[in-house]
């Protein structure tokens, strides 16, 4: 099992364009990241696709990783999921024609087998955690992070100012990452 200074190493021998130590990383991470894309596409193909993506980015932006005390997977997750979403807005902007209409794209939403065992490992913890929110925080944090709405969106579902829906996620995920923690 690699451990968090382990991918600290990696990640900083990957800004100094070591190939091993790059290749590694994927090794270790790719499962993960994978999963995480799978998450918000939906989709088996999109989300191999977008992990590559992922770590095209990682190899060129590794250098503007900075240890900070929280887990190096955090960085890697929040690129991917940006990455994700960022497809996912995408993929809903083309669906939708000119006249506003659906087109006749159904996505696969089967999970593959390494998306599924990853996923029910951390399932349980992070759906546990969830749940220590209130009801309106953990849909908020579904609705931001799983379901890519933007923090607009999210303001105007839940009828709060703009503001107060970027205070409730940043408490929240500070809530999430504390649980996720013990």
């Amino acid at each position: 099992m690699t451990t968090r200074g382990d991918i600290e190493t990696l990640i900083a021998r990957t800004a100094l364009r070591d190939r091993a130590a790059f290749g590694a990383l994927y090794d270790a991470t790719s499962g993960k990241l994978l999963a995480v894309c799978h998450s918000v596409l939906k989709d088996r193909h999109e989300a191999e696709d977008t992990l590559q993506e992922v770590f095209l980015r990682v190899w060129n932006k590794a250098d503007r990783y900075a240890v900070t005390g929280h887990s190096p997977m955090t960085w890697l997750i929040t690129v991917a999921r940006n990455i994700a979403i960022d497809r996912l807005r995408a993929r809903q902007k083309a669906q939708t024609g000119k006249d506003g209409s659906e087109t006749d794209v159904l996505p696969d939403t089967r999970p593959g087998p390494e998306a599924s065992t990853i996923a029910a490992s951390e399932s349980r913890r992070i759906v546990a955690c969830l749940g220590e929110l209130p009801g309106e925080r953990a849909n908020a944090v579904r609705g931001a992070y799983l379901e890519g709405a933007s923090y607009t969106d999210l303001a105007t579902r839940f009828d709060v100012p703009l503001n107060t829906m970027r205070t409730w996620l940043r408490r929240s995920l500070q809530s999430l990452r504390e649980c996720m923690s013990r």
